[in-house]
């Protein structure tokens, strides 16, 4: 069973993400902002990050880029969770490292899917926009 680390510091929007996850069958860990993450990263080897991108102490681009500079950790996937929907904003954290994009309110179907994806697929960069919850 893959193990999931949603980064994301609304309590509702993280409590959904792991009802999604585990009904889907993944073990999921939780980090409410940056510091944590990073703490989260350290003590465990999850498959795969979730990770808002607004969050409090460091946000999601500083801990990106902490974990890739990271040895032992920078090929975990992360897709970023945002409100921001523009395409320069894909684009900009397509360049900050990561590896897929996920427009909030989520869309439950396309979470999964971008999800398995990454898991057995490999990493390569994907950006969905979703319009429900």
């Amino acid at each position: 069973m893959s193990t999931i680390l949603v980064v994301e510091d609304s309590v509702l929007i993280r409590e959904l993400i792991r009802e999604i996850l585990e009904r889907a069958q993944y073990d999921v860990l939780e980090a409410a902002d940056g510091r944590d993450a990073l703490q989260k990263l350290q003590e465990t080897l999850p498959d795969l990050v979730l990770m808002d991108i607004q969050l409090p102490f460091l946000d999601g681009y500083a801990v990106l880029s902490q974990l890739r500079h990271d040895q032992r950790l920078n090929r975990v996937p992360v897709i970023a969770l945002t409100a921001y929907a523009m395409r320069s904003d894909q684009e900009e954290a397509r360049r900050a490292g990561f590896d897929g994009y996920m427009t909030k309110p989520i869309d439950r179907a396309a979470l999964l899917q971008m999800i398995h994806g990454f898991l057995t697929e490999g990493r390569q960069f994907s950006k969905t926009r979703t319009t429900k919850v």
